[in-house]
């Protein structure tokens, strides 16, 4: 991120809609398919001649992976054609020694601990005192974000009105609440609901690292909470309503790129009567997708719901209810990314292939998209993240109407 300019070159916030934002969801490497729909976003705002710099989302929201390219581009919220291209660079050459250590000795330490869980048996690894704390050590994103993301910017940007919040939400093992942190306005509230609460909190990168902590995958991180420190994990477990946060923080439209299809279709039947038992490998691919995907499809028919029963409700009763329409614009892969994870799976590092291979996971040099599926949150790898990135960018365009729409935007510059 570029240096911060002296207060008098910093450049006027835009008169966007002040209650626009953007939603990411969660879902490792395969967060690379939101920097693609991001890149449309910004050529269709250029074309449409809405001028350099600015920020088109005010409200910025994330989760997990989704959570760390929120919060890039909000400490680039004076300039949002610099803030994607900038997290587009990152994402278009990446390796995973980027984000976990895949050499063979932090495989030994990490993975190979619960290796021995599954080989050795619980009792066995408890006489030996072994107690891994994830499959993954994530040590280098913990480099990579403090490179990458400038969050000391955020109050600058807040107090200058080119950003009005930035959220970002984990999921408490301690309390077994699911949290969103936010750092906004003064004018903003923090809310609570079963299960789920808002904290005002100064972001940091370690909110960033819990709310991307795939479970089992990558380890918990520790974050202040009523004044004690308390463990937190992926923000996608137990979120019941993912668009909740931008809409508690002032949203009255909400542009929402998930990382996955919201409707997946069914895997490919064997064409035997002998259908084998799913690996672990399998089992743990259909759990994330579980936590990354399924949350979001719900909540996005609940907000639907909402806005069709209000649609229905006087003019008079709808001013007394605290509901209030909100328009929704989503978009999501219209291809499985298990199948591109599965033409992928070859790059990873070769004790990472031997780690999944021990789960299961075929070692053929194109597994099928189940087998795949684990892989799909860990391919930090430049070739499959491209293919994502060129995926979400081809979704976007097909969808460019409705993003002028949403916008408001002219289908091109006046002349």
């Amino acid at each position: 991120m570029p240096a911060e300019p002296a207060p008098s070159a910093l450049p006027r916030p835009p008169a966007s809609h002040p209650g626009t934002a953007l939603l990411l969801t969660g879902g490792g490497a395969r967060a690379a398919y939101q920097v693609g729909v991001l890149e449309a976003i910004a050529d269709l705002r250029r074309a449409a001649g809405q001028g350099a710099g600015g920020n088109p989302f005010p409200i910025i929201a994330g989760t997990s992976a989704g959570a760390i390219n929120a919060a890039s581009l909000a400490c680039a919220a004076d300039d949002f054609d610099t803030g994607v291209r900038q997290l587009a660079a990152v994402w278009h050459g990446f390796r995973a020694e980027q984000v976990y250590r895949a050499d063979a000795l932090a495989m030994l330490r990490s993975g190979a601990r619960w290796m021995s869980l599954l080989s050795l048996g619980w009792l066995l690894a408890r006489w030996r005192r072994l107690r891994p704390r994830s499959l993954l050590d994530n040590t280098p994103l913990a480099a990579l974000l403090e490179a990458q993301v400038p969050l000391s910017r955020l109050p600058m940007l807040i107090r200058r009105g080119h950003l009005q919040a930035l959220a970002v939400t984990a999921s408490s093992y301690t309390t077994g609440e699911h949290v969103t942190f936010f750092q906004a306005r003064p004018r903003a509230r923090a809310w609570a609901r079963s299960q789920r609460l808002a904290v005002r909190d100064r972001i940091t990168h370690a909110h960033l690292l819990a709310s991307s902590a795939i479970p089992f995958v990558f380890p918990a991180a520790a974050l202040p909470m009523g004044g004690r420190a308390a463990w937190f994990g992926d923000g996608s477990m137990r979120q019941s309503a993912p668009i909740a946060p931008a809409i508690h923080l002032g949203a009255e439209r909400v542009l929402v790129i998930g990382a996955g299809r919201l409707h997946e279709p069914a895997g490919a039947v064997p064409d035997t009567n002998a259908v084998p038992y799913p690996s672990v490998a399998q089992v743990a691919g259909h759990a994330l997708s579980n936590i990354f995907l399924d949350a979001l499809a719900v909540d996005v028919e609940r907000v639907q719901r909402v806005n069709q029963t209000l649609s229905l409700v006087p003019p008079a009763a709808r001013h007394a209810s605290s509901l209030r329409p909100v328009e929704l614009l989503v978009i999501a892969p219209s291809e499985r990314l298990d199948d591109a994870a599965a033409r992928h799976v070859h790059a990873l590092p070769a004790p990472v292939r031997a780690m999944l291979g021990s789960l299961g996971m075929p070692a053929a040099a194109t597994p099928d998209a189940r087998s795949a599926a684990l892989a799909s949150y860990l391919l930090f790898e430049a070739g499959y993240t491209r293919e994502l990135m060129a995926l979400g960018r081809a979704d976007a365009l097909r969808q460019a109407d409705e993003i002028r729409r949403f916008f408001g935007w002219p289908a091109a510059a006046a002349a």
